[in-house]
């Protein structure tokens, strides 16, 4: 994308409007970079309660064999 395409949206520093397609863009990379580790963060967040989701189940099944084996 090249700047001599990019206008300044009046009041914001990082957005610019595309002159070809009218699109904003946003050049604030720090933010990016803020809002991609963020939602890391949160999958990798996700992805440990659904381990822990089937542990829980995993024990619950093991229990109830327990409880319903031989007597």
């Amino acid at each position: 994308m090249n700047s001599d395409n990019l206008i300044p949206v009046e009041g914001e520093r990082h957005l610019f409007r595309d002159k070809n397609t009218g699109a904003i863009v946003n050049t604030d990379s720090s933010s990016y970079d803020q809002y991609i580790k963020m939602k890391k963060r949160k999958q990798s967040e996700r992805d440990e309660l659904d381990s822990l989701k089937q542990d829980i189940e995993e024990i619950k099944s093991l229990l109830r064999e327990i409880t319903n084996g031989p007597r």
